[in-house]
């Protein structure tokens, strides 16, 4: 598993595709991202057309560690892309769209700590090479509404377990890789 984290537009998709292009010739591309508003559709839209015609996707952000099993064909490469985004789906779907002033953040960071080690499992149980695109929330000042800090925990917490399971680990800084393991 290798891990590629920083912060926004700094470069982490790059990097995992001049990673994984070093590596595999046939890629599955998990993208976690749905669309939500025209922006957002124009995103994904041109994340889309930068990857590599011959790259499959599957798009979706349940059960990554079932996708992971059922998925991924032999002597493919898997990008992962991304945490985040991951995370948030997951956290907006499990608290029902609830308001979050009336949220219980501990359960549902158990939860989905879970979701994290299943993922983490999945991983280490595949003959092929994950990448995983995460991005590194907590370089700036505590965020002053409550869904944002608890994000940033939960998030977090879930960066350190991946960078720990993960054989490298690769911080993206104004586009420059740098190997922090």
């Amino acid at each position: 598993m290798i891990l590629v984290t920083g912060g926004a537009r700094s470069g982490k998709s790059a990097q995992v595709e001049k990673l994984v292009a070093g590596q595999c010739q046939q890629v599955l591309y998990i993208a976690t991202s749905v669309v939500t508003d025209e922006e957002m559709a124009r995103r994904i839209a041109q994340h889309q057309a930068q990857r590599p015609a011959h790259w499959r996707t599957w798009e979706g952000y349940r059960a990554l560690d079932r996708v992971l099993r059922e998925q991924v064909q032999p002597g493919e490469g898997v990008v992962l892309e991304c945490i985040t985004t991951w995370l948030a789906n997951l956290l907006y779907e499990a608290s029902g769209g609830a308001d979050p002033d009336t949220l219980d953040f501990a359960p549902l960071e158990i939860w989905l700590q879970e979701q994290v080690d299943a993922l983490i499992t999945a991983c280490q149980h595949t003959a092929a090479p994950v990448f995983i695109v995460t991005n590194e929330l907590g370089m700036s000042i505590t965020p002053e509404n409550r869904l944002a800090r608890h994000f940033v925990d939960i998030a977090g917490r879930a960066n350190q377990k991946l960078a720990l399971a993960a054989d490298d680990v690769w911080l993206m800084v104004s586009g420059i890789g740098v190997k922090i393991k």
